[in-house]
């Protein structure tokens, strides 16, 4: 059936841990990102988009179901794949929606959020050689290692080389690496550390990459595909750890011409995150030198990003397709990056929780569309049913499509970030308006410090006003005013921690 040329597709581009000011469009004039910014001055740019939650899963299932985590019970990154402890995520996808619609979906990388969500897409390979589905833990990457095999099998290292456990490649490390100066036979009898200790230079050919082989699909399957209806998500891994880079990425950006961050050595002796990330055992990102080259590498993932996010468009533009196609282009989260001498996520400073956020369809969305109002990723759900007019589906979220036209709405004052994990050792909610930010636990009687940034004057988040701040008084009209927006977000989506932070004094 020849697909009817009014119905909208649907081309949902997320990248893993990607912070909002990685993009050229958002001030940052060291990165390259020619085709994000293409994209976003094809459509509407979002200034002030944050993720729900500040880690993978979570955030995730915020986005494919537009709930809160709250609502859908998915509070850290354990319940995901194949959790059944108890019912959670129990709402459908808006690609569980769109298939019920007549839609072909196709899922193209990382996954991670509950398995059973997964059935409607229609990828033609759905399990690795060893047997591993792809919506499995880890299943998307066996996929990967199944093609790597054939065009760029294993070999022995070379001198200098030590073996990136993700890729199960060569590489070579950076000195900001938890190995570097070892060789692989100091490290034989060592357990291989976390993703995110390994820094360096691939030995991947750039075109075998784990970045290029799910843009191929992508293109791939919109050739396929071009004459029915579509939702296709490309889910890239990167730029989140390991970050080791093929060429030319790797030497893309110098390492010594890269801006350290402002507070890198913060002391953080008035901050609830003084502890958090392992920050004061991991001193190599508080480290000025060695945090140059992860900023290097972070730079040189993300520009490999653009590239075959260059590619996908132009495909989209060869099968004429781009008018009527709803492009979404966000990240679940952002990564600290050396600020406050911290790397990951998890926490609600800028760097971890604000992301970027492109939205782009011609033929409804005027190009060169600038939007300020304060959204989260929650909201993408609704504008996705809203665009492409597939019906009303109840959401925690709210369509954008009235900030995008720039219609008179209460939509975009605050915006709420959440936090449930880390219980009594770190903030639970975060609220940003107007250029202040709150951060507060939600239990009355919780010792973790609440803070308060303003965000005009104090942009690196490095003078917290609130907690020990003896003056904190002469923002006692602020805070009030943050708490009752927080708590008319909190009772709209029946919080069960709306008492705690009713209760709570803040001043």
């Amino acid at each position: 059936m020849s697909q009817n040329k009014t119905q909208k597709n649907l081309l949902f581009i997320i990248t893993d841990q990607q912070r909002y000011d990685a993009l050229t469009i958002a001030g940052n004039f060291i990165i390259k990102t020619p085709n994000l910014d293409r994209l976003a001055k094809s459509g509407a740019y979002f200034k002030n988009a944050y993720t729900p939650v500040a880690v993978c899963g979570p955030a995730r299932a915020s986005i494919l179901t537009g709930t809160t985590i709250n609502t859908n019970g998915v509070t850290t990154n354990d319940k995901t794949y194949y959790y059944n402890t108890e019912p959670v995520m129990t709402m459908k996808t808006f690609d569980e929606i769109l298939s019920e619609k007549g839609y072909h979906t196709f899922y193209f990388g990382k996954w991670h959020v509950l398995t059973n969500h997964a059935k409607v897409y229609k990828n033609n390979k759905k399990y690795a050689k060893n047997g591993k589905y792809i919506f499995d833990h880890g299943g998307q990457n066996y996929l990967y290692q199944d093609y790597l095999d054939s065009v760029f099998p294993k070999r022995n290292l070379e001198r200098g080389e030590l073996l990136d456990y993700f890729s199960n490649r060569p590489y070579v490390p950076d000195p900001i690496d938890v190995n570097f100066g070892l060789t692989y036979k100091d490290l034989k009898n060592k357990k291989p550390e976390s993703q995110p200790n390994y820094h360096g230079k691939s030995s991947i050919p750039t075109e075998h990459t784990i970045t290029a082989f799910y843009a191929k699909k992508t293109i791939d399957a919109i050739e396929k595909i071009k004459d029915k209806p579509f939702s296709i998500t490309t889910s890239f891994h990167f730029p989140h750890a390991p970050m080791i880079p093929s060429e030319p990425y790797h030497s893309m950006y110098n390492p010594n011409k890269m801006i350290v961050p402002k507070s890198i050595n913060d002391q953080m002796e008035n901050s609830p995150y003084k502890n958090a990330n392992n920050r004061e055992k991991l001193t190599q990102f508080a480290d000025k030198e060695k945090i140059k080259y992860m900023i290097a590498n972070y730079y040189g993932l993300i520009s490999e990003i653009d590239f075959w996010v260059g590619k996908i468009l132009d495909k989209l533009e060869e099968t004429n397709l781009t008018e009527n196609t709803l492009i979404i282009f966000t990240s679940d989260h952002g990564e600290m990056l050396g600020a406050h001498g911290m790397r990951e996520k998890n926490v609600f400073y800028e760097e971890s929780s604000h992301v970027p956020l492109l939205i782009s369809m011609p033929s409804e969305i005027p190009g060169n569309t600038k939007v300020d109002g304060y959204v989260s990723n929650v909201d993408l759900f609704a504008t996705i049913i809203d665009y492409l007019k597939v019906g009303n589906y109840k959401s925690d979220g709210q369509s954008l499509r009235d900030l995008i036209e720039n219609k008179e709405t209460n939509h975009g004052k605050y915006v709420v970030t959440e936090w449930d994990y880390r219980g009594p050792t770190a903030p639970n909610y975060m609220i940003v308006k107007d250029g202040w930010k709150m951060m507060i636990p939600y239990t009355e009687d919780s010792k973790v410090l609440d803070a308060l940034y303003n965000l005009k004057d104090d942009p690196f988040e490095m003078n917290n006003l609130l907690g020990k701040n003896p003056n904190k008084n002469r923002y006692a009209d602020i805070v009030a005013d943050l708490k009752n927006d927080l708590l008319l977000w909190l009772q709209k989506n029946n919080s069960k921690h709306y008492q705690g932070v009713l209760k709570r004094k803040l001043i």
